[in-house]
């Protein structure tokens, strides 16, 4: 349904161009990359400040509209789709780069910033920020999401490198979490309740974020295995050994095939991992001599190096890439992006498990993965007008989400609840899902704050 009108004309009359109501504006901010349907909102503004914020949290309680926060749309579990509707609010225009201490390392950034960006602002500051989820996502958005990547096996995740956060609450309060300094046993954790809330508590307007320094050397490797299981091997013996490798990603096969295609990279068409080492020139060659030996021992192969910057970019752009080469696998199809995490010592079991479920499936189902830390990814392809093959991708992803619970891990990695996972989220945490409805109740009685995610609710 349409904006109140009085909303509307407030809304026009105090931000102009930047309010819109347009067809092909709110489609926009309608989809992202998730297999979910378009959900429009029904109106879409852009604050350039955290006062502006204020204002939009003040007008949308008043008139009983929903708000939804919107960065890039790079989220793979609908995140920003409306499904009850509201205002989507636009962050991208909150791109200003605040502060960089370099003594401290750390950045205080506005959450329209991308990853791109602040580590283009940290040239030659020999700092970096090294969370990357592929995309280039805002900020914002990778705090909502509690995002990762591939460096997360050495760097941790979003949860782990955001300091402290600015953040407007459903009642129009603006409060400050965290801080600058490393440690602090100051009352309630704040900051890493609002990051993974996915916008449903409150709107993130600025972040302290870690940096890291430069590595000195810094080389990628790729390594081609007989099967998955002796890949997955060589994982878990680097990370029981206690390598400090910077990234560990799995290809199976068939991802391996679609990334040539896709990339036009000459791999070769095996299960394969890729490796990023970082440290001194002395500490690099190390860690690689001893991953290799264990490769080795497992059956690997062909091990390739790629020390140009030149390279080893488009190396990891060709992993980052992996999705879009999935669903050139299948012309026309739907891709489902499903992840999961596992402690490591069960991740030879979630994937060998995950294998067969494709296979008994039909589907075409590509597995990659940032298997360093037990995270691993299926891209079920399927063609959205064939109902068999729609209800044989619902039931495979089923599967290997209730696998990894089985196996002591989570329904999610990285990509968050949103609405594809909410299922899930009983059988993972029992009765602590309550313990996070009573506190969405009580940041957001009305719930305007991104209804429908994480937890299932009516528009009344």
């Amino acid at each position: 349904m349409p904006l109140p009108d009085t909303f509307a004309r407030a809304l026009a009359d105090r931000f102009g161009k930047r309010f819109s109501a347009a067809e092909a504006v709110r489609a926009h901010h309608g989809h992202d990359e998730s297999h979910f349907s378009d959900a429009l909102p029904d109106g879409v503004v852009w604050p350039h400040s955290t006062a502006e914020v204020v204002e939009i949290v003040n007008l949308c309680r008043e008139h009983r509209v929903p708000l939804i926060p919107f960065g890039v749309g790079s989220s793979l579990e609908g995140h920003i789709l409306a499904t009850h509707g509201g205002l989507s609010i636009d962050l991208s225009e909150m791109k200003q780069v605040l502060a960089i201490h370099d003594e401290d390392m750390d950045a205080v950034v506005q959450p329209g910033v991308t990853r791109k960006t602040l580590n283009a602002a940290l040239h030659g500051s020999g700092l970096f920020f090294p969370i990357d989820p592929g995309a280039d996502a805002s900020l914002g958005g990778m705090a909502s999401t509690r995002a990762s990547g591939t460096n997360a096996v050495r760097y941790g995740t979003m949860r782990e490198n955001v300091l402290g956060l600015e953040v407007v609450l459903a009642d129009g309060r603006v409060i400050r979490t965290g801080g600058r300094s490393r440690k602090s046993s100051a009352g309630y954790d704040l900051t890493r309740l609002f990051v993974g809330s996915e916008g449903t508590l409150g709107i993130i307007t600025e972040l302290t974020v870690r940096l890291h320094p430069l590595p000195e050397a810094v080389s990628s490797a790729t390594c081609a295995f007989p099967d998955v299981a002796s890949a997955v091997r060589t994982v878990i013996q680097t990370i029981q050994l206690g390598v400090p490798v910077a990234r560990i990603e799995l290809l199976d096969a068939l991802t391996v095939q679609a990334v040539n295609r896709y990339s036009k990279t000459t791999l070769r068409e095996s299960p394969m991992l890729f490796f990023e080492f970082h440290g001194s020139p002395t500490g690099v060659e190390e860690q690689a001599r001893t991953v290799q030996d264990i490769a080795r021992d497992n059956g690997g192969q062909d091990f390739e190096w790629a020390t140009r910057p030149e390279d080893r970019t488009r190396l990891w752009q060709a992993r980052h890439d992996v999705l879009f080469a999935s669903l050139n696998l299948l012309p026309g199809c739907r891709g489902i992006s499903t992840d999961v995490c596992v402690p490591i010592s069960r991740l030879a079991e979630a994937i060998a498990g995950t294998q067969q479920d494709i296979a008994q499936s039909g589907l075409i189902a590509p597995i990659v993965g940032h298997v360093g830390d037990g995270n691993f990814h299926v891209v079920i392809l399927t063609t959205p007008d064939d109902p068999a093959q729609v209800h044989a991708s619902e039931e495979l992803g089923r599967r290997i989400v209730e696998r990894a619970l089985a196996l002591d891990g989570t329904c999610t990695g990285e990509h968050g609840i949103g609405i594809g996972k909410r299922d899930f989220l009983l059988a993972e945490h029992g009765e602590g899902v309550a313990v996070m409805q009573s506190l969405k109740a009580a940041l957001d009685p009305l719930n305007l704050m991104n209804p429908g995610k994480i937890f299932a609710v009516s528009k009344g």
